[in-house]
């Protein structure tokens, strides 16, 4: 399976922009699908999840309520919706597929190759 993620852009702080993840397969019902972001200077962080069978979802504390991860009908591709962004949410962001629930960056085996993402002040 290959992912790729795209919808990354130039945006002011308040402002808000989507992100897709589009899967070059379908992605089975056992899968869990995230995104995680690499910020300059930091280390790759847990954005969000969502366990692609059931819908449920999980978020970091730094972006729950501003972001919402879902999925389409068709059941091959990924949505990132932000909201509220600001200047600290400027990074690359990837889309991730695993088999675990889990925030750390190595339970996910496939990778997109990261949009980026500027808010500007």
């Amino acid at each position: 399976v290959q992912l790729q993620a795209f919808g990354g852009g130039l945006v002011q702080a308040g402002g808000s922009l989507r992100l897709s993840c589009a899967a070059s397969g379908r992605i089975f019902s056992s899968a869990v699908m995230a995104w995680f972001r690499l910020a300059p200077g930091k280390e790759r962080e847990f954005v969000a999840l969502i366990r692609w069978g059931v819908g449920r979802t999980h978020y970091a504390d730094s972006v729950k309520g501003r972001f919402t991860i879902s999925k389409d009908s068709a059941g091959n591709t990924m949505y990132l919706q932000m909201g509220s962004l600001k200047p600290e949410d400027t990074a690359v962001y990837y889309c991730a597929r695993g088999t675990q629930c889990s925030f750390q960056v190595g339970e996910y085996n496939y990778w997109g190759q990261g949009t980026l993402v500027t808010v500007s002040s």
